[in-house]
Parts: C-alpha cells; sequence; structure tokens
C-alpha cells in the first residue's frame, strides 16, 4: 500500500512542476511588500501597470509606479504583509489577496500576475483600506 501511493504522490509533483514555480515567484513579490521596498517591487511589473492606491487609480508605466509606491511605503511603512487568497490554477494567470499593515491600518492587496515565456510580471497591484 505504501508503494502505490509513494508512486501517486511522485506522479503528481512530476505532473504539476508550476505550482511550485508560481510560489517560488511570488515569494520575491510577497518579501518586497514585506520591507516595503518599491524597487525591488517594480522589478517584477509589466511595463505598464494598473495601480490603485485606496481609490487613486491609473495605469502607469514601471517608473511611474515604483515612485508612486516608493511614497505609499514612506507614508505607510509595513508592519507586515501575508498571503490570504492564492488562485494559480492556470498557467498564465495568478491572482493573490494579501493583508498588509502599516500603524492601525489595514489595507488588503490584490496582485494580477500574469506568466508567458516563464516571465512573471504584475499587471495590477491593488491596495485598498480594510
Amino acid at each position: 500500500m505504501l508503494v502505490p501511493n509513494l508512486l501517486l504522490l511522485i506522479f503528481l509533483w512530476v505532473s504539476n512542476p508550476n505550482s511550485v514555480d508560481s510560489v517560488a515567484q511570488i515569494d520575491p513579490v510577497v518579501a518586497a511588500i514585506q520591507v516595503g521596498s518599491s524597487s525591488d517591487l517594480a522589478k517584477f511589473f509589466n511595463p505598464s501597470i494598473a495601480l490603485n492606491i485606496n481609490g487613486q487609480q491609473g495605469d502607469y508605466s514601471r517608473n511611474q509606479a515604483e515612485i508612486i509606491l516608493k511614497d505609499f511605503f514612506k507614508k505607510n511603512p509595513p508592519l507586515g504583509f501575508s498571503l490570504v487568497f492564492k488562485n494559480e490554477n492556470t498557467s498564465t494567470v495568478s491572482t493573490y489577496i494579501g493583508e498588509y499593515a502599516s500603524g492601525q491600518i489595514q489595507f488588503k492587496v490584490f496582485i494580477k500576475i500574469s506568466q508567458a515565456d516563464n516571465l512573471f510580471r504584475i499587471y495590477s497591484l491593488d491596495f485598498v483600506k480594510s
């Protein structure tokens, strides 16, 4: 009984490598938000990104979004960030929801990521007060 279960486990692990890769790819994004590093976060942006900071939204270049987030992190320094939801069902689009704490203010964070040709890019990022 142990051998068939072990074979099934190996088969499932080998047949679904994208889920492991997706989790590994989101880790540096989570780390950048946890420390409030707009420059590290911007490394994962699409050349154009939809950014929403508590209702102030627009489409920005990677550099513009980095500057806006630098200001956001300066005004709202991180006390904690964790993912509370992951949707990695497709190989091309993933969605993550997190909770960002700064002082007494809490934000829900919505991260939308596209994947093509092994490129992992954030195309939409929202910080909304909870």
